[in-house]
Parts: C-alpha cells; structure tokens; sequence
C-alpha cells in the first residue's frame, strides 16, 4: 500500500519520570495548580500540569527549537 496522506503515528506511550524538587519550587507548583483552578474552575493534579508547563516551555524556547531542527536536519 502507498503512502497515506496522514502519516504514521508516533510512539504515544507515556514515559514515568520520578524527580525531587527543593520545598519552594514545591509551594510555587502548588500555587499555580491553585491560579489554574481559579482561572479555569477546574482543578488539575500536579501530575498533570507539570508535563504541560515543561511542553509550553520547550515550546516557547527559541534557540533549543533552532537547535533541534539543526540536529534533525531540517531548515
């Protein structure tokens, strides 16, 4: 079979990352889970918040997404 115009999915299987965190970085994500839920009246674990805020930031980073497309190849 040809190539579909959708491609092949990537690999969707979630990783588990276990870290610490110093206490005030612990009260910081605490607050903003506090902000979100205020925000959006919908509260969300930290567990679930803490990927999107690291996705947003790599999103957002300028030069690492400069420096991954130059690593892929791409222009």
């Amino acid at each position: 079979m040809g190539e579909l115009k959708l491609a092949k999915l990537p690999d969707r299987t979630p990783v588990k990352l276990s870290f610490s965190v110093a206490p005030d970085l612990h009260q910081q994500l605490q607050a903003y889970a506090s902000a979100y839920a205020k925000a959006y009246e919908q509260e969300e674990p930290l567990s679930e918040l803490i990927p999107a805020m690291l996705a947003s930031f790599l999103d957002s980073d300028r030069e690492f997404t400069k420096a991954q497309r130059g690593a892929s190849g791409k222009s």
